[in-house]
């Protein structure tokens, strides 16, 4: 490498530098290395993988131009991590021959094959920002839909197939609902389509690697490029946000959240409870969240867990050819594991371990000492605040907004006070929470009320049977 290749790479970073601005380019480029440049090739080298991921995926087209503007000869640029000690022929290193050692920074689609054209992008985005794996099973065309996610299907597919420059239909999209019921599937699903046009970057995050990374980025003094990359995504897939917590952590969420947003962008969110019951979250995310499209996935019915199994088991025979379940043991794994999807995979499993290491058949008789311990009793339905308001509020014949306001009439102070000693005896909210779903009240107000009603009950039996008349409605 000549005196002359020095320079111009001095003029190079000048001009990054002019672009980004110093900020970035401190985080970025202050470790880039020119190694040679030959023909229309330069090889840069940084000292770790994750800076050599992330100028790929985000200043791909920047590098180039730079280059471009100063030797128009330059058309392809290679990037490599450097070891200790770099070999004199970077070109010609073991490291180099890898298929992951070294990648034109032009776009990725041009490098060849459809699959690569979508897998890649997603692949670069992750790695680079410690994105979520993505499976790639988990895509729209191996989702089966039944009545319980008709809706949330509909909505994640219009997310997907939304064009840049669209206008956002619903901003967030927020999906809750229990544990093996499909929401990652949804998200992943979401992802995958989402980036297989190349038009937009559609990145998956569980809330846990936001804070891994967040905190990476903290430590290594790059929190305000992990920022403004967030920030730069078409889509942004947040799973399991109930596990997001630590206020300062929640607080750059929220900020993420607002800019996307404000700008324009997708937010897409799963949680295993709705917005209002993510009691850890600050107000503002909580407000946020709730004012986007809110969807449920209910329990999977019975119809749609037979067609989850016959799935399961066609796929399964693509491994295993001799695997085969009698449609008795099928309907019977159908009605009788009806917790979640994970449950019935778990008993087909079950069942194509046996049949593989002993060679016997699957029969019904197999199949029921098989599973029984996941056949679960039916648990009892989950009420909800809102539930509750509402039923107090048709008992009495109140308006829910009566019950959440400050009026202090007789005919509204009671259902009131009934509604929080319900909430407080049927749910799993803390006195707080109650209060501030009934009117941003004091937790001393739904101490009083709880305690008020037990004391009533005990003495008016005609209080004690309305009661217990609203808990069969609000448990059937």
């Amino acid at each position: 490498m000549t005196s002359m290749d020095q320079e111009r790479w001095s003029r190079v970073k000048g001009r990054l530098k002019a672009e980004v601005g110093d900020d970035i380019f401190s985080s970025w480029f202050a470790r880039m290395d020119l190694e040679s440049v030959e023909r229309d090739t330069a090889r840069l080298s940084v000292p770790t993988r994750f800076l050599k991921s992330w100028i790929q995926s985000h200043y791909s087209d920047r590098v180039l131009s730079c280059w471009q503007a100063e030797e128009e000869s330059v058309r392809r640029i290679e990037l490599t991590v450097r070891t200790a000690v770099l070999r004199p022929n970077p070109a010609k290193t073991k490291q180099e021959d890898s298929p992951d050692a070294s990648r034109d920074l032009r776009p990725l689609k041009t490098q060849g094959g459809e699959q690569r054209t979508m897998i890649a992008p997603v692949s670069a985005a992750h790695e680079a920002l410690g994105g979520s794996p993505l499976d790639p099973r988990l895509t729209f065309d191996s989702f089966l839909i039944g009545r319980s996610n008709t809706l949330t299907h509909a909505a994640a597919k219009q997310v997907a197939v939304a064009r840049r420059g669209d206008v956002v239909m619903f901003n967030p999209l927020y999906i809750h609902a229990g544990v093996g019921l499909g929401k990652t599937h949804l998200l992943h699903a979401i992802t995958w389509a989402g980036n297989a046009g190349g038009e937009r970057k559609v990145l998956y995050l569980t809330a846990e690697k936001f804070m891994y990374g967040f905190v990476s980025a903290l430590k290594t003094q790059t929190a305000l490029a992990f920022k403004e990359a967030l920030r730069g995504i078409d889509v942004l897939v947040i799973d399991d946000l109930q596990f997001l917590t630590g206020k300062n952590l929640q607080a750059e969420f929220c900020h993420t959240l607002n800019a996307l947003i404000d700008a324009g962008r997708q937010v897409v969110i799963a949680a295993d409870r709705p917005p209002t019951d993510l009691e850890s979250l600050d107000d503002r995310v909580r407000s946020r969240l709730a004012g986007g499209l809110v969807v449920e996935m209910g329990p999977l019915g019975e119809e749609l867990r037979l067609e989850i199994l016959k799935s399961r088991i066609s796929a399964a025979r693509g491994h295993h050819a001799g695997f085969d379940v009698p449609e008795p043991v099928i309907s019977f794994i159908a009605k009788s594991v009806t917790h979640n999807g994970r449950d019935l995979e778990g008993a087909l499993n079950r069942l194509l371990a046996h049949s593989k290491l002993t060679g016997q058949p699957v029969t019904l008789e197999m199949a029921e000492r098989e599973v029984r311990d996941l056949i679960r009793p039916q648990e009892p339905r989950r009420v909800k605040i809102e539930d509750i308001q509402r039923v107090v509020a048709r008992q009495y014949n109140v308006s829910r907004g009566d019950l959440l306001s400050s009026r202090r009439t007789a005919n509204v102070v009671r259902p009131r006070q009934v509604a929080m000693y319900l909430a407080k005896t049927l749910t799993l909210r803390s006195l707080p929470e109650i209060g501030r779903r009934f009117g941003g009240r004091d937790h001393t107000t739904v101490l009083h009320a709880v305690r008020k009603i037990e004391g009533l009950v005990g003495n008016d039996n005609a209080l004690a049977d309305e009661i217990e008349v609203l808990k069969r409605q609000l448990q059937e």
